[in-house]
C-alpha cells in the first residue's frame, strides 16, 4: 500500500535525513587510500548513534551485517564492509546508508573518488549525479513515476552508459523499503501519478558498460557483469505542492 505523508511526517523523515546528510559530509574526508571499508563502517555507526535516538537502518536489515553498504569500482550495491577491503588510489566507492529516528526512516547514497581518478570514472560520477538531479526534478504533482525513470535513463544513455534495471528506488517512511518501486528507466507519462505527500528514495545506479549485473557468492554484493565500474547516488525526496523537497540534503 502506498502512503501519503503529512507535512509534519515529512519533517520527521527530514530529521532522519539530516543525520544522513551530516554523516556524508563527515565521512567524505575519510575516504582516502589506505582506509578500510570496515573503518568507514565503524565511523558511520558511531556517528549515527551519537545523535539522540538515531540508529543505523541497514544493520540487521534482512540479515545485512553492517551500517554501510560499501561498493568499490565494479560493485554496484550492497558491498559488505571488511578489514580486508582497503581503498586504493584511483578507486571509486559507493556508500549507501540509512537512518531510523523516532520511528521514521531515510536513505541516501553517494559515490566518492579515492584520490585522483581517471577521466572516465569522473564522467561516470558526473553523469550519475546529473541523472539523480533529473529524476528529482521530475518529482512534481501530476507527473508520473515513468517521468522519473525516463529522465534518469535519458541522461545515462545519452552519455553512452547504462542503468541497472533489476534494482530500483522505493518508497520510504515507517519502513526502509515501502511501495512504490521507483525504476531508473521508463516511459514518460506512464505509471503511478505523483501526489503531494509521496516520499520516495530515488537512486540511479549507472554502469560504464553493460546494464547486466550478478550477485557474488556472499549473497549480497552486486557487481557488473563486465566488471566495468558503476556509480550510485540517492536522495530521499518528498513530492510537495511546490515540487520536490530533498530530505537528505
Amino acid at each position: 500500500m502506498i502512503s501519503l505523508r503529512t507535512p509534519a511526517e515529512i519533517d520527521a523523515i527530514a530529521e532522519a535525513g539530516s543525520v544522513l546528510a551530516h554523516l556524508f559530509d563527515a565521512i567524505a574526508p575519510r575516504v582516502e587510500p589506505g582506509v578500510s571499508t570496515a573503518d568507514l563502517d565503524a565511523f558511520a555507526e558511531q556517528f549515527i548513534r551519537s545523535h539522540d535516538g538515531a540508529t543505523p537502518a541497514f544493520k540487521g536489515l534482512y540479515g545485512f551485517p553492517a551500517t554501510l553498504c560499501t561498493s568499490i569500482n565494479e560493485e554496484v550495491v550492497h558491498g559488505i564492509p571488511s578489514r580486508r577491503r582497503v581503498l586504493q588510489p584511483g578507486d571509486i566507492i559507493s556508500i549507501d546508508a540509512g537512518v531510523r529516528l523516532n520511528g521514521w526512516f531515510a536513505d541516501c547514497a553517494r559515490t566518492f573518488p579515492v584520490g585522483p581518478i581517471d577521466t572516465e570514472s569522473t564522467n561516470l560520477l558526473d553523469v550519475t549525479r546529473t541523472a539523480l538531479d533529473a529524476g528529482i526534478a521530475a518529482c512534481r504533482p501530476a507527473n508520473r513515476l515513468g517521468d522519473i525513470g525516463a529522465a534518469i535513463q535519458t541522461i545515462a544513455e545519452s552519455a553512452g552508459m547504462s542503468v541497472v534495471r533489476e534494482l530500483v528506488g522505493h518508497g520510504v517512511g515507517r519502513a526502509p523499503h515501502e511501495a512504490p518501486q521507483v525504476p531508473n528507466f521508463g516511459r514518460a507519462g506512464t505509471g503511478l501519478r505523483l501526489m503531494p505527500g509521496l516520499v520516495i528514495a530515488i537512486e540511479p545506479m549507472v554502469n560504464q558498460g553493460t546494464a547486466t549485473i550478478e550477485t557474488l557468492d556472499d549473497r549480497w554484493t552486486v557487481v557488473t557483469d563486465d566488471r566495468r565500474r558503476s556509480a550510485h547516488f540517492e536522495h530521499t525526496v518528498a513530492v510537495t505542492a511546490n515540487g520536490p523537497r530533498i530530505l537528505t540534503d
